[in-house]
């Protein structure tokens, strides 16, 4: 599985006075297993991005290429793309209707022609993957915590059994508790069920800490596409874009600038401790 993005271009309101241009030649492969960062300051183009990944938005110019189709050719099956890629939207308690959470978890699947069975074996199987007890199934999903209606938002399109899961600031106004064990959870699934995971996030230590390739938006233009260690190492030129590198890439700097030879690619605070200690050592 993959996706290929080619000369992807979007103009919001064209030919009026409101018209942008939010995504200008985006050219991008998404392989199959990666985790994901996706960055970008207010209005960078990140949100119009990923919903052109499953075809919630539709390209002004430009394809997009899911396991070798393109999505925008005629007779192209864009509802079972949008089963394959899953979009879990910013504040994803929004999307939470159902009088239970596990009615609520089983309506993707139903919404795929499963028979009932089917329906509540990937319900259930999909609660556990986030961490819901069962003593939960039953409760109205507008009663649980922040956190627990995120992970509830998140079974609700892992159930459809999606290939890739995109994921918009899931942890978007919780308390850090909340925040640390949301990201915990999508870890464990990006390891234990090989998913495709897209993070978009505005912390740049949760996409230090856990994505394997880190893409960094501006004006709706790819500026970096590389290692969490390679983009944050270009923390000026982040800066001079409306952005950050983690507090770690900082606190290395002004270790080697003081004179003590510590590596400056350290971006988690436990690198940062490793590295310190081998000088230390020395």
């Amino acid at each position: 599985m993959s996706i290929i993005v080619d000369k992807l271009n979007y103009i919001y309101s064209p030919g009026t006075a409101y018209q942008k241009h939010a995504l200008k030649d985006i050219n991008l492969e998404i392989l199959d297993g990666e985790f994901i960062g996706l960055i970008g300051h207010t209005g960078s183009g990140k949100s119009t991005f990923i919903q052109h990944l499953n075809g919630l938005i539709k390209a002004t110019s430009g394809g997009i290429y899911y396991n070798g189709e393109n999505i925008y050719d005629a007779g192209f099956n864009m509802k079972s793309l949008r089963s394959k890629v899953g979009l879990v939207f910013q504040y994803p308690e929004h999307q939470l209707f159902e009088t239970t959470v596990f009615k609520d978890v089983c309506f993707g699947p139903r919404n795929q022609g499963l028979d009932e069975l089917q329906v509540e074996l990937r319900a259930y199987e999909a609660l556990k993957m986030v961490g819901i007890d069962n003593d939960l199934l039953d409760a109205s999903p507008f009663e649980l915590s922040g956190g627990q209606k995120r992970r509830v938002a998140i079974a609700g399109v892992l159930a459809m059994k999606p290939e890739v899961l995109i994921l918009d600031e899931p942890t978007a106004g919780l308390d850090p508790k909340g925040r640390d064990e949301i990201l915990e959870q999508i870890a464990k699934l990006h390891t234990e069920s090989k998913l495709t995971i897209i993070l978009v996030s505005h912390s740049m230590e949760d996409v230090a800490k856990y994505v394997d390739r880190l893409i960094v938006m501006n004006r709706g233009e790819i500026a970096f596409n590389d290692t969490p260690r390679e983009v944050f190492g270009h923390y000026k030129e982040l800066e001079r874009i409306g952005l950050a590198a983690p507090q770690v890439t900082y606190v290395m700097n002004e270790l080697r600038k003081r004179g003590i030879p510590v590596s400056i690619k350290a971006t988690t605070v436990e690198e940062a401790k490793q590295e310190i200690l081998r000088v230390m050592k020395q």
